[in-house]
């Protein structure tokens, strides 16, 4: 399968229809909570009829009944990926999985956890969250209860990508946002990698924002960290 970077599109329904329409391929996009609360279920409808996969990035965190019957409704919009925050909990991560299983139309969409904010640092991982230790061992705990719960993977930074691998192997989807090709700025994120960083130390699939959506030339900036991150920089 080819290798598609996700692309976040931090717009508006109106805006975000208006970037897609510059390409004339199948893309992977990330609709995210600023374009969903605008837009709703429609926006969905509408990006698949272009023809795009979308992970739905809502990043769920609630009781585990109230997580279960929203996932059912998520389900039935047929994405392609959605996540929750594994801080909800392995109860709460199951009773996700149960929840798409019984909402979806055929296969169920993929579903992955938010282990670590990649602009949380660990200094303020240790103050703010009052978690004690190396930010590395959180993710690596959130990251083996979501594989527990039945999960496909783990949003990590990229830099956390092989002591993952190490622990949970390689069949766990790693989704790496904080990407940024070299020479530009990290912006908000605190655990950055370029595409091919990230590639090289075991990211199944990476998220990137303003490096293309920002960019003067998105088509011609897409195609640019496509390559980077299929290796091959030609």
């Amino acid at each position: 399968m080819e290798k598609l970077p996700i692309i976040a599109l931090d717009f508006t329904g109106e805006e975000a229809i208006h970037f897609l329409k510059q390409f004339d391929e199948q893309l992977f996009v990330k609709v995210g909570m600023e374009l969903f609360y605008e837009s709703g279920p429609s926006i969905i409808n509408e990006i698949k009829g272009m023809g795009h996969k979308i992970f739905l990035d809502l990043k769920l965190h609630d009781i585990p009944t109230t997580v279960q019957k929203a996932m059912k409704q998520l389900a039935a919009l047929e994405v392609d990926l959605v996540n929750v925050h594994a801080a909800g909990g392995l109860q709460m991560m199951k009773a996700a999985v149960s929840g798409l299983n019984e909402g979806a139309k055929g296969k169920r969409p993929a579903i992955i956890a938010v282990t670590q904010l990649t602009s949380t640092s660990e200094v303020q991982m240790q103050k703010e969250q009052q978690i004690h230790g190396d930010l590395i061992q959180s993710v690596q705990h959130y990251a083996a209860l979501a594989k527990e719960a039945g999960l496909d993977g783990v949003v990590c930074a990229a830099t956390d990508c092989e002591h993952l691998v190490n622990k949970l192997g390689t069949d766990f989807k790693y989704i790496t946002p904080g990407i940024r090709p070299t020479g530009t700025a990290a912006n908000d994120q605190v655990r950055t990698a370029t595409p091919a960083e990230a590639a090289k130390l075991g990211a199944y699939s990476i998220v990137v924002g303003r490096a293309i959506t920002g960019s003067s030339d998105p088509v011609a900036s897409y195609h640019q960290i496509k390559k980077e991150w299929s290796g091959n920089d030609e």
